[in-house]
Order: C-alpha cells, then structure tokens, then sequence
C-alpha cells in the first residue's frame, strides 16, 4: 500500500459531552462529516439558548468536505445543521424522516433554496471517489435511525449511531443484524459505538413494553390524560395514540414541535391516526374530559414548554383540572433533573395526579445496555476501538468493557474534542489536535457571547451592579450634579439608605480630590472611583458587585 494511505478520525463535538455530536473521517482527497448536533446549556451559562460546534476546520478544508451524514432525526445530532450550512454549505445525506425535520428547520432559517438535501434509504449506498457510505437500519427512539459503514482505502470504519437492539420495535423495522454480522466477518478498521447507557447492566426493553403500562394507566383514569414525551419519540407518540384509542379518547398536541413533528409524521405515514380522533388544543373543550388527551412537549422540565406553563397556570389554553392526570414519558437528560423535578412538585401541589419512571415504567431508553452492546462488539470485531457518545466517564467504562471481551488497551482510544485519530497501513495513533470547542447562540447572535461575556453575565447575577452617575464642568473642575447612585441586585435602596449616602460620599471625595489635582482623564478618575468603592463595598458587605462609573462633562 501506498504510504499516503490514511484515514483520520477527529470528533467536533459528542466525546466528553452528552450532545453536539459531530465527527469528520478525513482521507487523502475527502472529508465526511456523520452529524451535525446541539447541545442545551447548563444553568451557568446565562441566557444561552443553545451550544453549536465550532467547525473552523472543516471551513478552512471546506473542498475536501463532501456532505453531512444524519444517523437520526434527534436535536443532538441535527439540531446545528442550520447554523452550520451559513458557514460551509455542503449536501446533507440522510433518511426521509430525518430530512423531513431538517428541512422545517431551514425554512426558519430562510435556507430551504440553497441546501441540497438527498434521501437515501436504509440498506441504500453513497459512493464518492475514496470512500463510500452505506445507511444499515438499526433501532433507536426515533424512527429511521441508521447505523453507517464507511468504506476508506485503509477500511471499514464502522459508526453506530444512537441506538438499541430491539426486537420487536413499534414499527417492525428491526436493526440488520444480518446486514451488521456480514460487514463484521468482512473485516472493520474502527467500531464507533454509542456509549450513553453503557453503566447500566442487562437489555433495554423493547419501546413496545410501554404499551401495556399505557393501557393499564389510561383504562384506570378519571378525567383528561396529559403526556409529555419528546417531540421526536414518534413511537411513543404512537403508543400514546393507540393506548388512547383503545379507551375511547380522542387525541390533541400541544407545544410548537410536538405540533410540527406530528403533522409531519401524519403526512409522511410513520404516525398513524384516523383523522376524526385529532382534536385541534382550542376544542378540547368541546368534549367530555375523560375523552380527551393531551400530548404535550416539556418532558424536561423546559420553563418555557407547555408542560411547565400548565403546571405554573400561565398556558394559554389549558388549564388543570381537578381530575387531571399527567404522565411524563422520558428520563431527565443530565442536568435536567431540578427542573423537572420543579415542574412535578408544582403539579402535586396543584392537586392532581403525576406518573413519572420512578414510578411506573412509562418510560424505556433509546440507548443500548451493556448486553447490547457486548453482542455489537462481537459482530464487528474490530482491530481499534473509539467509544463515542458520551461524558468522559461512559467513554472510560465503554473502554473496559471492550477489554473485557478481549480488546489490547493500546488499539482502544478516548479521545477528547478536536483530537486526531489517524489510521495508517501499521498503526493507530493520536496525532495532534484541531480547532474545536463550542459557539453559544444567544438569540440571533451567533457565537458574540464568549467566556468574558458569560463570565460578567454570572457575576452580574451573583453580586449585582452598581452605577456611578456625576456631572462635572471641565472649565472649573466642578462637580455639576451627583454623584447618584443607581443599583441593580446589589442591594434594596430603601432599606440600605445609609449604605447608598456612604457609598456617595466616598465617590465625591475621590472624584473632588482628582478635580483639585487637575486629572481629568477619565479612566483615571473612572479607575480610582472604582477602586475606592470596591473596597468599600466588600468591607461593608463581602460581596463584589460591578461597578460602573459614568461621568457626563459640560
């Protein structure tokens, strides 16, 4: 073989981190890219709406890169599509489902004309001049969820995507194993496999376990039911449907993509409902309540959701009622679990009834166990090994297990974001890094709030601000009017008066003592009231709010 003959592995995003899922498999003449997700800020990063993955390096080798590859419909893996396609627009190749959801996003985005989407069909190939992409059907929470075998000049590398291995899946599309064992026996260069539940012991159960608790549930129940599951969850959404169905009760969903997302899957036939048992959420009270449910977004906990607005009685269209019953059909995503846990407090307090996985089990993972995996790695049967889809620690026990059935630790490889793995004709090795991390969205901007940015947005909420507002004539050097203080979640004015006149005082003091010494630069005075007040502040209260001087000059 020739000695140019590489493959390079450089996850983006989706290793170390739940979410942001985004991998490039780079060769001589081509780059592919598997997934293009989000990631949900956590409660330190003030105001952020979303985080994206930063793609400078696909920007800078933007004529290698021969399109995206979507495993499945989920946020973490789409969700930055949009924003990305601004920066480098390349064809996006995936399943009809999946493509479906993209393509309601670009529309916000005004991007529907410049994007070429291609569907391709699970079991179908792309061919490209190095490599090529074969889609093979697996299972996972949402419907049209594909592993991918791609075909380099060194190998096959194999990625799993998210996903299970279920047997008797809501809409009879079983994961290939045939297809999986035959690729495995056919030799495969590198396994990427989801490690999301790699801690839990066993098998997942199958999605359609959670039927049977519906039925139970939803025969016992006295007035309307109301199920928050995730918008994507087309097979839970159809078990709650059928479940509904079953005992007489007509069906309303609520929340923009609960709304979107199910239309969507009417049309495109992965959800099946007659259309007389569809209530619009404004006539829902035209019928009986024990006829009725409701299928809501908001599993998370999400404030702005339509389960958290029922709960806090400011949804504009439903409101609890005393024989209410609501079911939430998902696990809290890491760092979700006080806001949820908020929501069903709330609901409790209201009054009515709550069924959550504690509980019951209306709730099954998306995600392989230990088993599942176990049976992954025996049909691959790798030479290297690169656990992804997962926090630092699901990766180190994903490496153990793979250990465990027989793996040399020097061919397993964690890596961090932006790391390179290369393949060569004798070795694996990680050899050097690229440009990655996370760009925030805060509203319409794009990447303007940085760590400075969130950095004085926590100080702000921790210690408050403190304005400095004065007058001064620069004739002669005279102080026209103030110095007023104005404050902002430091401290209530009233009830401080006598720290606010302190706090004055000292700013005119070190103000008319710059005035009487002729220093009129205004850093310099802005500097020295501010170090003056600083000190003050912290003696008096040891707390460090931001202090802002404004001086006017007439």
């Amino acid at each position: 073989m020739e000695k140019d003959i590489f493959v390079k592995v450089i996850p983006l995003g989706g290793v170390g981190e739940i979410g942001k899922n985004i991998t490039a498999i780079e060769t001589k003449k081509e780059i592919l890219v598997i997934d293009c997700g989000i990631a949900f800020p956590d409660e330190e990063m003030y105001g952020v709406d979303l985080i994206i993955p930063d793609i400078s390096y696909l920007k800078e080798n933007s004529e290698k890169v021969k399109g995206f590859f979507i495993t499945h419909g989920h946020e973490d893996h789409i969700g930055a599509i949009p924003y990305i396609l601004k920066q480098i627009n390349v064809p996006i190749y995936g399943t009809k489902l999946a493509l479906a959801i993209i393509e309601n996003k670009l529309k916000e985005h005004g991007l529907e004309d410049t994007t070429k989407l291609i569907s391709v069909n699970p079991g179908s190939k792309v061919d490209f001049l190095e490599n090529s992409v074969e889609f093979i059907q697996s299972t996972h929470s949402i419907a049209e969820s594909c592993c991918l075998s791609i075909k380099t000049p060194l190998g096959t590398i194999f990625h799993t995507g998210d996903f299970k291995i279920d047997l008797t899946p809501i809409d009879n599309k079983v994961i290939d194993i045939d297809r999986i064992s035959t690729i495995g026996k056919e030799g495969v260069l590198l396994l990427m496999a989801d490690s999301t539940n790699v801690e839990r012991n066993g098998y997942t159960m199958s999605e359609k376990s959670i039927g049977n608790t519906f039925n139970r549930i939803f025969r016992k129940a006295k007035g309307r039911i109301i199920v928050a599951t995730f918008a994507s969850n087309i097979h839970r959404m159809q078990q709650i449907v059928n479940a509904s169905l079953e005992n007489n009760r007509k069906v309303s969903f609520s929340g923009r993509s609960m709304e979107s997302i199910s239309k969507l899957s009417l049309e495109l036939g992965y959800l099946h409902i007659p259309e007389d048992m569809i209530v619009e959420i404004d006539d829902i009270n035209n019928y009986r309540n024990e006829n009725i449910t409701i299928v809501t977004t908001g599993s998370q906990g999400e404030p702005m959701a339509a389960l958290a607005r029922i709960a806090f009685g400011n949804h504009r269209k439903i409101k609890i009622e005393k024989d209410d019953l609501f079911i939430i059909s998902a696990s809290p995503i890491p760092g979700n679990d006080k806001l949820i846990s908020k929501v069903i407090n709330e609901l409790f307090k209201k009054g009515v009834d709550v069924i959550y996985e504690d509980l019951e089990e209306v709730h099954v993972s998306g995600h392989a166990y230990r088993e599942e995996l176990k049976l992954m790695h025996r049909l691959i049967n790798p030479i290297y090994f690169m656990p992804v889809h997962g926090e630092y620690r699901h990766l180190k026990h994903h490496k153990d297990l793979a250990i465990e059935l027989g793996m040399e630790q020097k061919d397993i490889f964690i890596l961090d974001r932006g790391d390179i793995l290369e393949i060569n004709t004798d070795e694996a090795k990680v050899n050097g890094k690229v440009q990655s991390g996370t760009v925030l969205v805060d509203g319409l901007g794009v990447g303007d709030v940085g760590t400075l940015v969130l950095r004085d947005r926590k100080h702000l909420a921790q210690d408050g601000l403190v304005n400095i507002v004065v007058t001064i004539e620069k004739e002669s050097y005279s102080i026209i009017a103030g110095p007023d203080i104005i404050t902002r979640g430091f401290v209530y004015v009233k009830e401080s008066e006598e720290l606010i006149n302190e706090l004055k005082e000292i700013a005119e003091e070190e103000l008319q003592n710059c005035l009487d010494n002729k220093i009129l630069e205004w850093y310099l005075i802005k500097a020295n009231i501010k170090k003056a007040l600083e000190r003050y502040i912290y003696d008096k209260t040891k707390r460090r709010p931001t202090i802002i001087p404004i001086i006017m000059e007439i």
